[in-house]
């Protein structure tokens, strides 16, 4: 079989196809075997029927298309082992089909011209001598009090508060109901009774802790709220309401000491300071991953300018599938319905959305692919054996295709190593937390700024 080849935009590669005669009169004839075997015409038992008869019945067009379509696939197959080309996804006709119709005779050769998403090539240039700048995060020491004092107030006892009325921390029992301002319907499911509320912000919607302050035992009392414009529920959202909050009980908290005795009822340590302790070091490595995580996000949006690659279309819609697959799977581990958010109407719009960002992962991930080649770092099969082995055990009861898996935790690891190189060997500045958010945030008031001006002189 004759294959010739072409270089071809987008990481593809052309094909010019030229099928001997021998092999399409084969395929037209085994076609033209099956078809009649299995063809159900009146008067003829099925395999019976007359040759001419069944090209009347069937066309020669239809004949024709079937034994084309299993020449093209079988030819394309038998081309890309010949030419030792690793394909990314199926093939793209370059010929007409229509056309291929109307020049195939069987017993005469055939030429079609086909291309494939292969491998695209990747370009690095000065990859060692990347310099970022990236936030360092330093632990909050502050954290590790409010932390107790989150522990203290679930250990709380409350005790029933008697004499003055509600203030801030104390928990209290209330009845209420809301209507939206103006109107004397209630709105559904904003009714309660015996609702127990700790009155510390961000209990509920902004301005009903408030309206409770002040309040005694037994009273009862309008409280308008705005509700936010990003609520949930689009009937109150942004909307100006009034609930009706009866207050039946208040309590207090009376809070235990911070001592050892705290320490083992809330904990596995013995000691304050060692619970202490404990708290600080978690919230020390919490800072350490978050630099890192900041450093390693410094380096791919900087690697972006240093890799140049030709990437197929194949490559980029798979990334948005697994993009969109990933966002489903998060949305509705929040309870919502995925199928409402994506359907018909909106898909090419979530695709075309999420197109920019796939192709930069794309790169990202080609580069330190390329990194890896390059500085020859390889995966040990004990690597990957523990990986999987890791893997199977939060998998329990799925079936898994394990080359696949094999195949993924090998790439996965390989990537992670070519990240780590670039983390030890790259420039890294660091700098105080939230230094570059306000260089990017003057940034993009300047770019406004600029804009402003430039539409104000047009």
């Amino acid at each position: 079989m004759k294959v010739t080849q072409e270089k071809l935009p987008a990481s593809q590669i052309g094909l010019e196809i030229e099928i001997p005669s021998e092999t399409t009169k084969q395929t037209y004839e085994k076609v033209f075997q099956n078809l009649s075997r299995t063809a159900n015409i009146p008067g003829f038992r099925k395999g019976k029927v007359p040759r001419q008869i069944l090209l009347q019945r069937l066309g020669t067009v239809r004949v024709k298309a079937a034994a084309l379509e299993e020449l093209i696939q079988d030819g394309l197959e038998k081309a890309l082992k010949q030419e030792s080309i690793e394909a990314l996804g199926n093939y793209q006709l370059i010929t007409s089909f229509e056309e291929l119709i109307e020049q195939f005779k069987p017993g005469e050769p055939l030429t079609y011209k086909a291309s494939v998403d292969v491998e695209p090539e990747v370009k690095l240039s000065g990859y060692k001598e990347i310099s970022v700048k990236a936030e360092e995060v330093q632990p909050d020491a502050s954290r590790v009090d409010k932390f107790l004092e989150e522990r203290r107030s679930e250990q709380a006892t409350l005790i029933p508060v008697e004499g003055r009325p509600a203030q801030r921390g104390d928990v209290a029992v209330v009845d209420y109901v809301l209507r939206v301002a103006g109107e004397d319907k209630e709105v559904e499911g904003g009714k309660a009774t015996n609702y127990q509320i700790e009155l510390v912000d961000g209990k509920f919607i902004p301005g009903f802790i408030e309206g409770v302050f002040g309040m005694n035992v037994g009273e009862t009392k309008e409280v308008a709220v705005k509700f936010p414009d990003e609520y949930g529920r689009e009937e109150l959202e942004g909307k100006e309401t009034v609930f009706t909050i009866t207050l039946h009980e208040l309590k207090e908290k009376d809070l235990p000491e911070l001592n050892d005795e705290f320490a083992q009822d809330v904990s596995e340590f013995q000691t304050l300071e060692e619970l202490r302790k404990s708290v600080e070091e978690r919230y020390q490595a919490d800072a350490e991953q978050q630099t890192k995580s900041n450093k390693e996000q410094a380096l791919m949006a900087e690697i972006l300018n240093h890799v140049e690659v030709d990437i197929p279309e194949s490559l980029i819609n798979r990334e948005v599938d697994f993009m969109i697959r990933q966002a489903a799977m998060q949305l509705q581990s929040y309870g919502l319905d995925v199928n409402q958010l994506y359907n018909e109407q909106n898909m090419p719009q979530l695709r075309e959305r999420s197109r920019p960002e796939a192709i930069e992962r794309i790169k990202q991930s080609l580069a330190l692919k390329e990194i890896a080649k390059l500085e020859s770092l390889s995966v040990e099969a004990t690597e990957v054996d523990k990986r999987i082995e890791e893997l199977m055990q939060e998998m329990r009861g799925q079936q898994l295709d394990m080359i696949k898996l094999r195949e993924f935790v090998s790439a996965d690891i390989v990537r992670e190593k070519a990240l780590n190189w670039l983390t030890e060997n790259a420039n890294v500045e660091l700098v105080p937390e939230g230094t570059l958010k306000k260089a990017e945030t003057a940034d993009e008031t300047s770019e406004e700024a600029e804009t402003e001006a430039e539409t104000e002189q047009g």
